[in-house]
């Protein structure tokens, strides 16, 4: 399990075997219009990927991973300096740091950030300030915590590298609109009605928007939502998408600040594909492929 460097509220790290088991076996180009922290195209490691985000320090991070700017090296130094700060000035200088970051954003300031923020989050304000308060913990970065990072950078710059892959900071109708039948779609917007990991907030309007392209590219596509809690349905699921493939799996959500507010919630993917066909249709042209070589070797040795 390759775990990004990056925190970010409602992760799928947990959920990426289970969402491997739904993609089809071939595409183009892998597109993902809600990047987020990148875990699941990261682990699944298609040749080609469009990865994209309206955040603009999510993706300015990555091609700083790609660039070489943003190294295991440079991420182990610049932790190294600024943890004894942290351990003596705490809520000061982590204050001092995101101050920084929101005047001159730079993608080491923003693993800063990211990592000693409350509760991992990742929310920015109207003018698009980072406004997560302090973890409240001095000596966040211990050793063995910084070692973990520069290793997840590393294992992501690995996989960054070695394939044909593009960042871009647009929006999620600019990047399916492009699409085209031999490529495949990967949707984890924000949860409607359940909370906002962006700095743009996810309303009615834009959850209809997505529907509507989703419902009409000619594209493979496999959404992630949520189904219902035990307070709660998501109405939008049988509004927008009740014609297409529904799978579910209950999962734990750790989000809250208290633990008696952290509860299950039924998880639920939707697809445009039947993949069990997707998956025999596979196996019978592997199989076919195998007759036909057979059959020359026949040929050739009569």
């Amino acid at each position: 399990m390759i775990i990004p460097p990056i925190k970010c509220q409602g992760k799928k790290t947990k959920l990426v075997e289970w969402i491997a088991s739904k993609i089809p076996v071939s595409y183009n180009v892998w597109y993902e219009p809600f990047m987020g922290s990148g875990v699941v195209g990261f682990n699944i490691m298609p040749k080609k990927a469009v990865f994209s985000d309206t955040n603009p320090h999510i993706i300015q991070f990555y091609k700083d991973i790609q660039s070489g700017t943003l190294s295991n090296t440079s991420v182990k130094e610049y932790l190294l300096e600024h943890t004894n700060k942290l351990a003596m000035s705490g809520v000061e200088y982590y204050k001092e740091v995101r101050n920084r970051f929101n005047l001159l954003p730079n993608s080491h300031d923003f693993l800063f950030l990211n990592r000693s923020c409350f509760n991992g989050l990742m929310r920015f304000n109207k003018n698009g300030g980072f406004n997560v308060p302090f973890c409240h913990k001095p000596n966040r970065f211990s050793r063995s915590y910084i070692t973990k990072i520069v290793n997840q950078i590393e294992a992501v710059a690995k996989i960054i590298k070695k394939n044909d892959y593009e960042f871009r900071c647009v929006s999620f109708e600019e990047i399916i609109v492009e699409t085209t039948e031999n490529d495949f779609i990967y949707c984890d917007p924000p949860y409607i009605d359940r909370y906002a990991d962006y700095h743009e907030s996810w309303n009615e309007e834009k959850e209809n928007l997505l529907s509507l392209l989703l419902n009409s590219t000619k594209s493979k596509f496999l959404l992630s939502t949520w189904h219902h809690n035990k307070y709660r349905k998501n109405n939008y699921i049988e509004m927008n998408y009740k014609n297409f493939y529904i799978d579910t799996k209950e999962h734990f959500y750790h989000v809250g600040a208290n633990e008696i507010n952290r509860n299950s919630m039924l998880e639920c993917l939707i697809n445009n594909y039947d993949i069990e066909q997707e998956y025999l249709q596979e196996t019978n042209s592997v199989d076919d492929e195998n007759i036909n070589s057979s059959n020359i070797q026949i040929s050739m040795f009569d």
